[in-house]
């Protein structure tokens, strides 16, 4: 089967059960015909799902099987992960709940690796209890790039609105003191790669925000400006990248402003978060840019307070994975366009032009 007709296979991770994850799972998949668009393979809990299901009074048909290998396009594949009775309690996070969410993330993260699911697309999960149950790390983004090796970075998109974050889950008082012209440099040149290739955008033209109020009002409010993020932007810009500010992040979310760019880099999670999430909370997806698979994810977390009431929207989870697989349509053409790029062309004869010895003479 050629790429072009090769039916894409999304692994799932369920993240806690005992929020929303199971449902806004089983919501995105309920429409009978998404088998025809992609194979969803989820790393969950037969028993799990069945009783969730009934829950949320949904009709899906699961094909249970013990690996990934089994499963089959025409269905919604579970890899039951656990057969033994689970305990639900939605709306509190247990110490169940929570190893099943690492035992889901783990499964499908080595099943990317290893090529058997093509994207991956995670559920919400709960950052401070999987850390207190030994998970080393503050969210998604820092354990793939453990995983696979390479720094990535987070970033939030949506058809319009294409929001990326130089510093991640750390606290406030930290965000200068983890900002560098080097740091801001590479995470540029990732975001302008990372638009031509997943994005398809030629030239993308891309905004920075400034630390500071103001953006340090000429170092009255601040000096990162001056010393760290101009000289990023301006070196870059100079070796031909499209790239722009610092602008004040106060106003730069007006639509008339950011419309102008391909995408802004923020400087610390809220600074690009909160406008984000105002703005295109339920068709936002959180995408880990620069990795060499690729995972998005719904750009909300594991709402507790609406577990079980059968009142969670989907959308943002449904728009994960079509973002997903977007990505992985347009990543593969670029690298089909590369790779032929890249082969010598032939003559006539079927040789290498720089292999024929033949001299002509005027």
């Amino acid at each position: 089967m050629s790429p072009k007709q090769h039916k894409i296979k999304v692994g799932i991770s369920i993240g806690d059960y005992n929020g929303i994850g199971p449902e806004i799972i089983m919501k995105s998949l309920k429409d009978k015909s998404i088998t025809d668009f992609f194979t969803p393979i989820i790393f969950g809990s037969g028993k799990l799902f069945t009783y969730q299901k009934n829950i949320f009074k949904l009709q899906h048909v699961f094909n249970y099987i013990n690996e990934v290998s089994q499963a089959q396009d025409d269905k919604i594949n579970m890899v039951n992960l656990w057969k033994d009775n689970v305990n639900v309690d939605l709306g509190t996070p247990t110490e169940e709940s929570t190893r099943m969410a690492i035992d889901s993330l783990e499964a499908a993260t080595t099943s990317l690796m290893n090529g058997e699911i093509d994207v991956l697309v995670t559920a919400p999960i709960n950052k401070e209890e999987m850390m207190k149950h030994g998970f080393q790390h503050a969210g998604h983004t820092g354990y793939l790039e453990e995983k696979f090796g390479k720094k990535g970075l987070m970033f939030l998109v949506t058809d319009d609105l294409k929001v990326a974050v130089s510093t991640h889950h750390i606290p406030i008082s930290e965000v200068a003191a983890n900002i560098s012209k080097e740091k801001i440099k590479k995470q540029i040149k990732l975001l302008n790669q990372c638009l031509i290739e997943d994005f398809c955008v030629e030239r993308p033209k891309i905004a920075v925000l400034g630390l500071n109020p103001h953006s340090g009002d000429g170092g009255a409010i601040g000096k990162e400006e001056i010393e760290i993020i101009e000289p990023a932007i301006r070196e870059l810009f100079d070796n031909g990248i499209l790239v722009f500010g610092p602008y004040p992040a106060d106003s730069y979310f007006q639509p008339s402003k950011y419309k102008n760019f391909d995408a802004v880099l923020a400087m610390y999670h809220d600074q690009g978060l909160a406008p984000f999430k105002t703005l295109a909370y339920e068709e936002g997806v959180n995408y880990t840019a620069g990795l060499p698979f690729i995972r998005t994810s719904p750009d909300h977390g594991v709402a507790y307070d609406i577990a079980g009431k059968n009142v969670a929207d989907e959308q943002s989870f449904t728009e994960a994975i079509f973002m997903a697989l977007k990505i992985f349509k347009n990543r593969t053409e670029y690298n089909d366009l590369v790779t032929n790029r890249m082969q010598p062309r032939r003559n006539s004869s079927g040789n290498n032009p720089a292999d024929d010895k033949t001299v002509l003479r005027g």
